[in-house]
């Protein structure tokens, strides 16, 4: 299952201050055991929303495939410019001297 709403950032901070102070209230209950394991889930988390806020977005994403697309298009096209005019030289060069002569009086 992928996260790509953006309400899943502000549900994961959210999640991660609550169980950061469920662990200072714990931890001053004289629960360490408990306080410790609400730090982890906190921190976990934590890591989650930064991973949700530095993931690309979709559009941003489409729009930079859509670029690389473009841009693979025009290369194609600039090859097979290159390629003709390759064949051609070839073909040229394959001619015996007289012929490739375009004015043999001069």
């Amino acid at each position: 299952m992928t996260f790509k709403s953006p309400i899943w950032y502000p549900i994961a901070v959210g999640l991660s201050v609550l169980n950061l102070v469920a662990a200072g209230f714990a931890g001053g209950q004289g629960e360490p055991l408990h306080a410790s394991i609400h730090v982890a889930v906190g921190l976990a988390f934590g890591l989650w929303a930064q991973r949700l806020r530095l993931a690309p977005r979709g559009g941003e994403l489409e729009a930079g495939l859509e670029a690389l697309e473009f841009e693979v298009s025009k290369m194609r096209q600039e090859l097979s410019e290159t390629q003709e005019r390759l064949d051609f030289a070839e073909r040229l060069l394959a001619q015996p001297p007289e012929q490739r002569r375009v004015d043999p009086q001069r």
